[in-house]
């Protein structure tokens, strides 16, 4: 049976979900269908556009909630979470949906969304924080799955930690220990929350009117 286009964007998503973007080729999305590169020309011209309606599938359910009444309630920093989630859902899928919108591949959607509700500049610095904290979130998280990360309290590490600090006496042990930190995933939510927040706010200062300063008598 022929393959549709929604079959080979599906094949694109498990060979991404199962290699990564950098070994998500036609090739192997061929492969995962069964079939010669050739035939994938047939749906799509390039990889390029793979990828972008690969980003169109990744980011399907992000949208704006429809209430009750059927309005649409628009919520831009609901928008950027949704978004963020649909992204860290799949492996790599933080690079593929900010490649096809750096390459204004795909309909962004997204975009558009939020552009309705800060205007154009305001929706292009959400989209820009929401791509690198997932794609540095996704970063750590399989760096962590490889065993990647260092731990800087470990003694051993301390042992490495180079000369003392300036004005210590010399012979000064540098092997003492080295006081944790709080584990960096722990806070990965919490900080692109806290982000979330404060370009929100600076958004709202700068729609407000400028006050008028009376003149001092």
């Amino acid at each position: 049976m022929r393959n549709s286009l929604a079959d080979v964007v599906a094949a694109g998503l498990r060979v991404l979900d199962a290699q990564g973007l950098e070994n998500c080729s036609m090739r192997r999305v061929a492969a995962e269908l069964g079939v010669q590169p050739s035939a994938l020309y047939h749906h799509v011209p390039n990889k390029q556009s793979l990828l972008a309606l690969m980003a169109d599938e990744i980011v399907l359910g992000v949208g704006p909630r429809v209430t009750a009444a059927g309005a649409a309630a628009g919520d831009p920093r609901r928008l950027c979470v949704d978004l963020r989630e649909a992204m860290l859902a799949v492996r790599d899928g933080a690079d593929v949906v900010a490649t096809a919108t750096a390459f204004r591949l795909g309909r962004s959607r997204v975009e558009d969304s939020l552009a309705q509700l800060v205007g154009f500049d305001g929706a292009r610095t959400l989209l820009l924080f929401t791509f690198g904290h997932a794609q540095s979130t996704q970063t750590h998280r399989q760096a962590a799955a490889l065993g990647a990360l260092v731990d800087i309290a470990d003694p051993a590490v301390a042992a490495d930690a180079g000369p003392a600090a300036p004005g210590e006496p010399e012979g000064v042990d540098v092997t003492r220990p080295v006081a944790p930190i709080s584990d960096p995933a722990a806070d990965l939510d919490a900080s692109f929350g806290r982000g979330l927040d404060i370009i929100l706010a600076g958004l709202a200062a700068a729609a407000r009117p400028a006050r008028t300063a009376l003149p001092v008598r």
